[in-house]
């Protein structure tokens, strides 16, 4: 073995990733952005569950407590009255609201009983585990300002929780499962399209069917049929899995969940088409998997809630037709949504719109000249 001839090679190595900008870029440039994303998700400053504190004690507890969850760290509490928690804890602006009720005071006092009811939206294991231990801190920091009186017990705590979804029994899995389902079902559709339709154009197959009769939108659907029809079959058994040997909860219909479902492999599909025109190996065609994948990964509330994340970051979630897909799935699965839902309708058009204009995308792509 000469030293020289490994250096050969390896200066060829180097020569030849110094003109291809992508794989540089892939090396040294995405790296820092998918970090740099994680930090903004992670310490950028992203906004806390929102509670309502409903004060209908009497006594000097309850404003105490109060008190004590609007400076908390950990919630954004505000004292709001009872119809208006209500309302806004349906249409999703309260991860949950505290009532202290208008005995709260001497309950703790006399019968050494604090009784405090949390009404929780409860799709969302986290936020409201987040909630209660808020609430946790706040009653033992106000139970702290109570003059000491010796030989008298401190309050127990007999904790009232309702759910408006969900409940208890939800777990991590039951809260990832939704967004899982449509991240598998985008992710292994657009990776097995865009290589298979480079593979076809590296082949010279899409030139000679260029050079035929065939119209160019012909040959657009006759792929996209054939792509989509494999996808809603992988699509179904994603669903089935996950619902009937995984038993993630569900409380819609399952039909709905697999039109969410359509319409993301439908995205997928011409999204890959659309991404292979740019590369000429498959290689190169993978190296589209970070720049796709990752940031909708992050910023589409599949790990992290859109509303935890700084606001210029919400925006940029807000775009991503997987922030959608997410957003309908769990409504579906986890609240019972269905299309008289204004979410859902909402959800459903942007995901239908995105599909269009993907379809045009692939279809203006498609060249009679194909390199």
């Amino acid at each position: 073995m000469k030293p020289r001839r490994v250096l050969a090679i390896t200066r060829r190595i180097f020569a030849q990733f110094r003109h291809d900008r992508r794989t540089l870029a892939l090396l040294f440039v995405v790296p820092l952005v998918i970090l740099s994303l994680l930090y903004y998700l992670l310490r950028g400053g992203g906004g806390q569950p929102a509670v309502g504190v409903v004060n209908l004690d009497n006594g000097p507890l309850g404003a105490v407590v109060a008190r004590q969850l609007e400076s908390s760290s950990q919630v954004k509490a505000s004292q709001i009255d009872l119809t208006t928690a209500q309302s806004r804890l349906r249409d999703d602006r309260l991860a949950g609201y505290i009532v202290l009720p208008t005995n709260f005071s001497s309950d703790a006092l006399q019968q050494g009983v604090l009784r405090p009811e949390v009404h929780l939206e409860g799709s969302q294991p986290a936020q409201s585990g987040t909630v209660l231990q808020a609430l946790s801190q706040s009653l033992l920091a106000a139970l702290g300002t109570l003059p000491s009186q010796p030989g008298l017990r401190p309050p127990r705590l007999d904790l009232r929780v309702t759910y408006l979804y969900g409940g208890p029994q939800l777990d991590t899995l039951d809260y990832f499962g939704g967004a899982f389902i449509g991240l598998v079902v985008f992710f292994l559709v657009f990776v097995i399209t865009c290589v298979a339709f480079l593979r076809e154009r590296s082949q010279g197959t899409l030139e000679r069917l260029m050079a035929s009769p065939l119209r160019r939108g012909e040959i657009v659907l006759g792929y996209m049929l054939g792509f989509t029809i494999l996808a809603l079959i992988q699509a179904a058994e994603v669903l089935l899995f996950s619902l009937y040997v995984l038993k993630v909860h569900n409380s819609g219909s399952v039909l709905l969940i697999f039109a969410f479902e359509a319409l993301m492999a439908l995205s997928a599909v011409n999204l890959g088409i659309f991404l292979s025109m740019f590369a000429r190996t498959e290689f190169q065609a993978v190296q589209f998997i970070p720049l796709v994948v990752a940031p909708q990964l992050l910023l589409s509330g599949v790990i992290f809630p859109v509303s935890s994340e700084p606001t210029w970051l919400q925006a940029v979630s807000r775009a991503l037709p997987l922030t959608y897909v997410v957003d309908g799935l769990r409504d579906v699965m986890l609240k019972g949504a269905d299309l008289s839902w204004a979410a859902i309708q909402l959800d459903a058009a942007v995901l239908g719109g995105f599909c269009v204009l993907m379809i045009v995308a692939a279809g203006a792509t498609l060249r009679r000249r194909v390199a």
